[in-house]
């Protein structure tokens, strides 16, 4: 959804020709694979962090285009809700000393807009989701002035035809409505890309989905949801019901829901895009006047932009992305399965494991996708968004024993998964010094079972404990989250409990 949308309601009337148009620009997209027109392999990552807007009082702000003109960089660019802010980072290729250069340019940027940000009182937080926001803070009135965000919303209001309904129980439960889909900007999260040749497609996304739980279980950074402690990764959850266009019947009858994980392993990319057109309705119905199949008959390069439109409307949690770049097209796995933070070395250290980890498991001769059923693999995944640090996941057994056992998933990674990731960083030519350095502070949390969301939750804690009641621990909480993020050591180090200051809140 990264491109401007302008349109009027009348533009949106004749879904008959788009869903013709998503046909062609399949065919398309099919004689593309087939006649091998893809880019040759470069190597080649992104990284997009969503962001949070709180003041000095750990409540959030609703002023990113305040904020956004005072930092006055085309890295930084709107996010659903009033409240968030997404810094791009130009693609890098995967070799060396990128790891370093890439955790450099994320402090300086985010400095950077962090003291723009602070001029106004509404600093930047790094977090899957802000503790200290309510219900009223996620109304359409909330929702960023931007074309393609209202037209999203009217759209997904309408295919819903009533209220959004929140039902989430973890460790407390949360159910509420809300009449737009703005709670959906509750969750900031952390998007990995890597440009993957077609014959390799297949594999890295199949990989990326078996390592998804492994992913949350060790990133999990958002344990509360409007004053509520939820699962200890709230965000996938949330999302799903925050985007879920089918009232109970269409549940009842098995309809998807656009938040997905999927229910297969693929052959091919093929195989993604077709079942978002198949299964999935248009919400942005705009047609672009490009023939696709004629462009291409004359030896163009088709953007293929209504398939992209919709494609950036099913929110697979490793979604397949098609982009001509230069006049030459290519393929992406964006892996959106992290929340944000805590910290820099934090992001760049769960950037490490994942980019090691799927090259690795993509490679092995006996594919993991081979020996874990879907069904496993998906399973695992909700396991691992509620229970965090702390969950034990199905896996195949070691060796060449058959089966799959269940594992705490910090045995398994310090096992078994970061040699993994450490091979697969070899083979991406990463330094030994970084390699070393980041894959450290993933064993480090396996040692300690602390990430961001059990800090949170402790320090919550320990803050009622002192006698602060819910609304001020939560204050607390994310004043001192704040404070340590912006210090820049990773969480496994930081102190349980809240300092002098943020107890005490802004002066």
């Amino acid at each position: 959804m990264g491109e401007k949308v302008e349109t009027s309601g009348s533009a949106l009337a004749d879904r008959r020709r788009y869903r013709r148009k998503l046909q062609q620009c399949l065919a398309v997209l099919e004689r593309l694979l087939a006649e091998e027109r893809f880019d040759r392999p470069k190597n080649l990552m992104g990284l997009e962090i969503e962001l949070n807007l709180a003041g000095s009082d750990g409540m959030p702000r609703m002023m990113n285009t305040e904020v956004l003109k005072r930092i006055a960089s085309g890295d930084f660019q709107t996010e659903l809700g009033m409240f968030n802010l997404e810094v791009n980072i130009a693609p890098h290729r995967l070799d060396g000393r990128v790891l370093d250069q890439l955790a450099e340019e994320l402090r300086t940027g985010l400095g950077y807009a962090h003291r723009k940000a602070s001029e106004v009182d509404a600093g930047i937080v790094m977090i899957g989701i802000l503790p200290t926001l309510g219900q009223h803070d996620v109304v359409s009135e909330n929702l960023s002035d931007v074309d393609r965000y209202k037209l999203l919303n009217e759209q997904m209001v309408a295919a819903r035809g009533e209220d959004f309904t929140l039902d989430i129980e973890g460790v407390e439960r949360l159910t509420c409505a809300s009449a737009s889909i703005t709670p959906e900007a509750a969750c900031t999260s952390v998007q990995l890309h890597l440009q993957v040749t077609p014959d390799r497609f297949a594999d890295v996304w199949n990989a990326a989905q078996a390592m998804a739980s492994v992913q949350v279980a060790l990133g999990a950074n958002a344990p509360f949801l409007f004053g509520r402690e939820l699962w200890r990764e709230s965000r996938p959850p949330l999302f799903e019901q925050a985007t879920d266009t089918r009232p109970p019947e269409l549940k009842a009858q098995g309809v998807r829901p656009r938040t997905w994980f999927g229910e297969r392993w693929i052959d091919s990319a093929y195989d993604l895009f077709e079942e978002n057109l198949r299964y999935f309705p248009p919400l942005l119905p705009i047609c672009d006047d490009q023939d696709p199949m004629r462009v291409l008959d004359e030896g163009g390069m088709p953007g293929l932009l209504e398939l992209v439109l919709h494609n950036g409307t099913v929110y697979r949690w490793n979604r397949p992305v098609y982009e001509v770049a230069d006049g030459v097209p290519h393929l992406r796995v964006e892996n959106r399965v992290l929340p944000a933070g805590p910290t820099v070395t934090d992001v760049i250290a769960n950037a490490a494991f994942y980019y090691g980890l799927v090259r690795a498991l993509a490679e092995d001769a006996r594919p993991v996708w081979h020996r874990l059923s879907f069904e496993e693999a998906a399973e695992n995944f909700d396991v691992a968004c509620r229970y965090g640090i702390d969950a034990e996941l199905r896996w195949p057994r070691p060796g060449r024993a058959a089966g799959t056992t269940t594992v705490p998933v910090v045995k398994l990674v310090r096992d078994e998964l970061l040699p993994l990731a450490a091979a697969g960083l070899d083979a991406w030519n990463i330094a030994p010094a970084d390699r070393d350095f980041y894959l450290q502070v993933i064993e480090e949390r396996c040692k300690r079972r602390v990430n961001g969301a059990s800090w949170q939750v402790e320090t919550f804690h320990r803050a009622l404990e002192a006698g602060l009641g819910r609304d001020a621990a939560l204050a607390a909480t994310t004043r001192r989250y704040s404070e340590l993020m912006h210090q820049g050591e990773p969480v496994h180090t930081w102190p349980m409990g809240l300092s002098p200051t943020s107890a005490e809140g802004p002066a």
